[in-house]
């Protein structure tokens, strides 16, 4: 079955994402848009899973469950697992590697919790968007020993991307590799490429996504696509 793919979208949990774009809200416009699988991948952070996880059960869409993170060169990489749990604990473990730096609201933008109905439950203190004290490739090798997908974010930008800021694309297993533009305006190495919106306000929500041929409509049928490069951009 063909089904369209958007594997990086933040929440208003981001610091740079728009207070308006709550979990639910990303569910139920990726939904509108025709999206079969939707990823919430907000900075350093999961703790908005549990609330995407029971919106897209609500509206009936496949979620992914990750975040985006921002490693020790300053690095984008996507973490993607296959229940909020396990996004969740990663989450955790990524928390606790962020330098403390408080956030500053006003100047940074807000970090806001919320539940599947769209209540604040929380402002997190802690600053999300910091380097993580983990290296690209030690970080890598980790999402995909918990069974995660490892897709290096917008390798085409430049700034906060492998190439920009290493310069070159280390060769590791990675389950695809993310771009912004078509055609593709970097070297992908072989590896799966897929385009995805990396949302930060609602009027972004699926302007760009991938298409994949999959035997089923779940993480494991995603993960197996991208194994077999059944991709079309």
């Amino acid at each position: 079955m063909q089904l369209k793919i958007d594997l990086h979208n933040h929440s208003c949990l981001s610091p740079c994402g728009s207070d308006l774009l709550l979990p639910p809200v990303l569910a139920y416009e990726a939904y509108e848009k025709g999206v079969d699988i939707i990823a919430l991948t907000d900075h350093n952070c999961g703790r908005n899973l549990s609330a995407f996880s029971e919106a897209c059960e609500i509206v009936g869409i496949t979620g992914v469950y990750g975040i985006e993170v921002n490693t020790e060169e300053e690095v984008h990489l996507l973490a993607l697992f296959e229940t909020p749990e396990e996004g969740e604990d990663f989450s955790s473990w990524i928390e606790s590697l962020l330098p403390k730096w408080h956030n500053i609201p006003q100047k940074l933008g807000h970090q806001l919790v919320c539940d599947v109905r769209g209540n604040i439950t929380e402002e997190i203190d802690l600053f999300l968007y910091g380097a993580a004290a983990i290296s690209f490739d030690n970080l890598v090798e980790i999402i995909l020993k918990r069974g995660g997908l490892a897709i290096p974010a917008h390798i085409d930008r430049l700034s906060n991307s492998v190439l920009a800021n290493l310069g070159f694309l280390p060769p590791l297993a990675y389950s695809a590799v993310e771009v912004v533009n078509l055609p593709p305006t970097t070297e992908s190495n072989s590896y799966p490429v897929i385009r995805s919106s990396d949302t930060h306000f609602l009027e972004d929500v699926a302007s760009r996504t991938t298409l994949i041929e999959a035997t089923s409509n779940d993480f494991s049928g995603l993960k197996e696509a991208l194994q077999k490069g059944h991709i079309t951009l």
